[in-house]
């Protein structure tokens, strides 16, 4: 089979569906991003509004919880629809298999029950779709652990290093083994996703801070490169069993074969040292610290990589257009250096719903993030967009 090489430069959208387990009104409730979008109602005219932007590449998938309820008894309809539908409007997907949520008959993520069953979920779909080529088989595993295990607010909802140091071990296991599946399988794309913090300082102080805090934010880096822990993330990585570290050490990758690595990158995420003014610096300030960011994240692994979600969050709608304009400049800045960075994708299509809470108050409340509204009508943005994907298609 002939499988398509990502381009030089990727532009793509997302389609949010989140789907942890938070604590409501005092009890246990699902999260689905997808139930409240409508999207699985509309998933064909969705994906030909984003066809309609003139993107090619579209990051997508389907709850492991829809399409596994009983272990080992699959349900593809949802994953058939959603590839069909990339096919039929000229979409390449980068598939993407766990997206926060875990089947009901696994505990969490801090128990690693999940590991092999989701190994087997992966075996499964490879051997269903052979065509598929481009994968993000966990997205942001780091931010999985973080909610989980160390804020304590998403599915196991507990707090404490050591859970969160077992749950961070647990989901890089998970998506390591998926890679070396997919590897072993086909010629396929690794394309990450993963939370990327950036840092604004002013100092100094605020500079050594800064570079404390990024030990700790790394090390679900350093662990899937193969890469020693440092500072904070060292001790958290003293947590880990020795054996489940030499597993992850023998699976870590460290060729960039078929690998880019993916920034998650929001204005919501900046963490400000030394600085006392709350309120969120203009976009072109905030895009300047990922531009450092990514700088310092390719000395230390020198992968390519991409902004594999971005967004307004954190500013309003009106901010949408100059965020992109600033965001899209760092990328070709960083081009023109000679970093091998591979573009963005905007997360996402639609509106989200209760971001704004980390999906802890889920009332529905739009999150206004989207190119399009929820009620599918077009934001300036997507006009923005449909320009960015125009000029980066000849690059």
């Amino acid at each position: 089979m002939t499988r398509r090489e990502p381009p030089e430069l990727l532009v793509a959208v997302g389609e949010e569906g989140s789907d942890p387990v938070v604590t409501h009104g005092g009890r246990d409730h699902r999260v689905d991003e997808f139930a409240a979008s409508g999207h699985l109602e509309r998933m064909e005219t969705d994906l030909a509004d984003v066809a309609g932007l003139g993107v090619r590449v579209l990051r997508h998938g389907m709850p492991w919880r829809c399409t596994e309820p009983e272990p080992g008894v699959h349900d593809w309809t949802l994953w058939d629809r959603m590839l069909a539908a990339c096919a039929a409007h000229g979409l390449e997907p980068i598939v993407d298999l766990l997206h926060f949520g875990l089947p009901d008959h696994y505990r969490g993520f801090a128990d690693a029950g999940f590991v092999d069953g989701f190994g087997r979920y992966v075996d499964a779909f490879l051997a269903r779709y052979p065509e598929v080529s481009w994968f993000t088989p966990v997205n942001e595993p780091g931010v999985h652990a973080l909610m989980s295990a160390r804020w304590g607010i998403w599915n196991d909802r507990v707090a404490d290093d050591a859970a969160y140091a077992r749950a961070l071990a647990n989901v890089v296991e998970a998506n390591l083994g998926a890679i070396a599946r997919i590897r072993a399988d086909r010629d396929g794309w690794w394309i990450g996703s993963e939370g990327f913090p950036c840092h604004l300082v002013t100092d100094d102080a605020s500079r050594a801070a800064a570079e404390a805090t990024r030990t700790d934010d790394w090390l679900v880096w350093d662990l899937h490169l193969g890469h020693e822990p440092r500072g904070a993330g060292a001790a958290l990585a003293e947590h880990i069993d020795a054996r489940q570290l030499a597993r992850i050490d023998a699976l870590a990758v460290r060729d960039g074969h078929h690998v880019i690595a993916g920034h998650d990158v929001y204005p919501a995420a900046l963490k400000r040292h030394g600085v006392s003014d709350p309120a969120l610096p203009d976009p072109h300030t905030v895009a300047a610290t990922y531009d450092d960011e990514a700088r310092r994240w390719h000395a230390r692994y020198g992968l390519d990589h991409w902004i594999a979600e971005t967004s307004n969050l954190g500013y309003g709608p009106e901010a949408q257009v100059p965020w992109l304009d600033a965001i899209a400049g760092v990328v070709d800045d960083l081009r023109a250096d000679g970093i091998p960075h591979r573009g963005l994708c905007w997360y996402s299509r639609g509106d989200q719903f209760d971001w704004h809470t980390a999906l802890t108050v889920p009332i529905g409340e739009i999150t206004p993030v989207g190119l399009f509204t929820q009620d599918r009508v077009a934001r300036p943005s997507a006009a923005a967009f449909a320009t960015l994907a125009a000029r980066w298609a000849t690059a």
